[in-house]
């Protein structure tokens, strides 16, 4: 069967992109190549997600370059990529495959499509279906693993490294942090309104760390454990890891002058930072595996947060971490911590 260049190629090569990008970077550059008159394009698939609906991916034919647009729940269902493509030109747009607005290509010309132009884009759109669809469930898979497990948990059981006992060493800062009073918080309100506080406090926290490039590794129970790898100097990422305590203690406050409106009590919390080497990996039965953080760093990190109690603290900082940063400190001396052979510095914000 002898098809056009840019159906031929989704025919044998396109199902084999790296990624719903470079799909519509290359298949772009062959309708191009083709003779359309193409001056962007745009790719939207639906996405499982607890917060993004769909992502956007729009491609500029004058630069190649593809830049991608989240869009979230309750927002029209390919906005962005409608307006960015008319930004460019005349718009074809067509739905791709049989699920209405799960998959869509659109393309802006530097004029008016023709008819026998739109009917090229639409017999291309037709044959990008099966590609697009195995795509998109890669796409999915990838979106869906991210919200459960996090970036870097998630690109290894893609990568497909599912071996129990396997795992690899990360220089990072740890940041370690649980609610006071969860117990007797629990015990007093009703499950429903108790997730909906949990979820406040994810909220805040979480959303802190990840806006200065840490990552959740783990949720347990009314605490978390996350990393900020060092990726350049310690003291980068140790200032980074200050900056989303700091940001997070904001959000908290807010939070609780918003409890306080309506008769709720606050939200007390301790935080506490460490740096150090962990082993991340896969730990677990035969059949059922968890990636996890383990070693002296990560038992560190957790019983110098649990001093925040009894010192009357809500940031402890371990000396490490205080040698990398240009903060302003109070020294707490030296303490032992359950479990740990040396005694630790610690230090804490002036405020805190």
């Amino acid at each position: 069967m002898d098809l056009p260049a840019p159906l031929a190629w989704l025919v044998d090569e396109a199902g084999a992109s790296p990624g719903p990008d470079r799909f519509l970077a290359e298949l772009g550059r062959r309708l191009l190549a083709d003779g359309l008159p193409l001056t962007g394009g745009a790719l939207t698939l639906a996405v499982p997600h607890p917060i993004v609906a769909r992502r956007t991916w729009l491609w500029r034919a004058e630069t190649g370059t593809v830049i991608e647009a989240l869009a979230f729940a309750g927002s029209p269902s390919n906005q962005a990529g409608r307006d960015w493509l008319a930004g460019l030109g005349p718009v074809e747009e067509d739905t791709v495959g049989p699920t209405p607005e799960r998959l869509l290509l659109g393309w802006a010309g530097s004029r008016t499509f023709d008819p026998a132009e739109t009917s090229q884009l639409r017999q291309a759109a037709r044959f990008a279906a099966a590609p697009l669809a195995a795509l998109a469930e890669r796409a999915a898979l990838a979106t869906l693993l991210e919200a459960y497990l996090g970036r870097r948990s998630a690109a290894r059981v893609q990568a497909g490294a599912l071996s129990r006992g396997t795992g690899e060493t990360i220089r990072a800062v740890l940041l370690c942090t649980d609610l006071r009073n969860f117990t007797a918080l629990s015990e007093a309100t009703e499950p429903g309104a108790m997730i909906a506080t949990l979820d406040a406090w994810f909220d805040r926290v979480a959303g802190a760390i990840h806006a200065f490039g840490g990552e959740v590794l783990k949720f347990m129970g009314d605490g978390l454990l996350a990393i900020f790898p060092v990726s350049r100097t310690p003291a980068e990422a140790c200032g980074a890891a200050l900056r989303a305590v700091v940001a997070a203690r904001a959000g908290m406050a807010h939070l609780d002058t918003t409890r306080e409106a309506q008769g709720l009590p606050p939200l007390p919390f301790g935080v506490a930072l460490h740096v150090g080497e962990i082993l991340w990996g896969n730990i677990g039965a035969a059949d059922r595996l968890d990636f996890t953080a383990i070693g002296p760093a990560v038992n560190l990190v957790s019983r110098l947060e649990g001093l925040c109690r009894p010192l009357g603290r809500s940031v402890l900082i371990s000396g490490t971490v205080a040698a990398e940063i240009t903060t302003p400190l109070v020294p707490l001396g030296e303490h032992a911590l359950r479990g740990i052979a040396a005694p630790c510095s610690v230090f804490t914000l002036p405020d805190a």
